[in-house]
């Protein structure tokens, strides 16, 4: 009779993300939590973010001839525990993009697949704290042949990206801080036209790709049925070049910017079904808009393990 609910559960779940897009922060490759080993944690989530002023380099201004810019976006993610310290993960996002003024039309489509490796090499017991290192490998990549020169309303950078994150978890009963940084490679690209201006004319199809950096700090309160959280985070890339006076972005401009957010993740009735909202705005940038963001997901969990003991 377990099974068989669960396995209901499972089917409705499928059937909510077949029918509107859904996005999920469970086990991401930023945090500091962990799948069970021989647990798969399939997430979704929906999400929305917009602003009205930008940067154009250190300049803060707002653009009429656009008005509000919104991106809606959804994502399935999967993360499988494949032993109790590692993790594998992935996700796939769709992304759609609307300005409320102008003559831009917004696109949509989906974005780039992530595959991610998180590895915990040190979890030890210092009195009263845990302390949990974790090393993190990851590789996105395109999965549709979007437009990537038509910034602001592009749903992607379109770059192949190897990254590298290193996590600090340090949890004393229920609170917790966490420090990680992250570095991305990302691959060159190619737009369709073969010449364009940075900071000189470049002729040729192929734009150079500015790599970048990711810093976060996160605290709050964690548990088994609650995790409730303030984080701050930072990127920062390094190269690239400022939009230019009354110009369009372009997808190799620098683009740094500091966010604030809370999020929180509750398991109302057990480990299998939970739920998830954050909410979260852009403090200070540099060729990005200050927008504000949120977004509302469902977690469920399958354990094979359990299955696997009752045969």
């Amino acid at each position: 009779m377990k099974n068989l609910y669960r396995r209901s559960i499972l089917r409705m779940i499928l059937l909510i993300f077949s029918t509107i897009p859904l996005i999920s922060n469970a086990q991401t490759e930023q945090d500091a939590l962990m799948m069970p080993e021989r647990n798969l944690c399939v997430a979704g989530i929906a999400g929305y973010n917009s602003w009205t002023n930008y940067w154009e380099g250190k300049f803060k201004r707002v653009n009429e001839n656009i008005g509000r810019l919104s991106t809606r976006y959804g994502m399935l993610m999967l993360s499988y525990g494949l032993k109790k310290n590692i993790n594998v993960m992935a996700s796939v996002p769709y992304v759609s993009t609307k300005a409320t003024q102008g003559t831009l039309s917004g696109l949509n489509g989906t974005q780039d697949i992530g595959l991610f490796i998180k590895w915990r090499p040190i979890q030890k017991k210092l009195g009263n704290q845990d302390i949990s290192l974790f090393g993190v490998g990851g590789f996105s990549a395109p999965s549709d042949n979007y437009n990537i020169d038509f910034m602001p309303m592009s749903i992607g950078l379109g770059s192949s990206v190897l990254s590298a994150r290193l996590i600090l978890d340090i949890q004393r009963n229920h609170f917790f801080s966490t420090l990680s940084a992250g570095y991305m490679y990302r691959g060159n690209v190619e737009i369709d036209r073969p010449a364009y201006y940075t900071t000189r004319q470049i002729n040729t199809y192929e734009v150079e790709m500015p790599n970048a950096g990711n810093f976060q700090l996160r605290t709050g309160y964690r548990s088994k049925k609650l995790v409730a959280e303030a984080s701050l985070s930072n990127m920062t890339t390094f190269g690239g070049f400022d939009i230019r006076k009354n110009d369009m972005p372009f997808v190799s401009n620098k683009m740094n910017s500091t966010n604030a957010g809370l999020e929180a993740k509750y398991y109302p009735f057990s480990q299998t079904l939970g739920i998830n909202a954050n909410v979260w705005q852009t403090l200070k940038g540099r060729n990005v808009g200050q927008a504000t963001g949120y977004s509302a997901g469902i977690l469920y969990t399958v354990n094979f393990k359990s299955k696997t003991s009752l045969k």
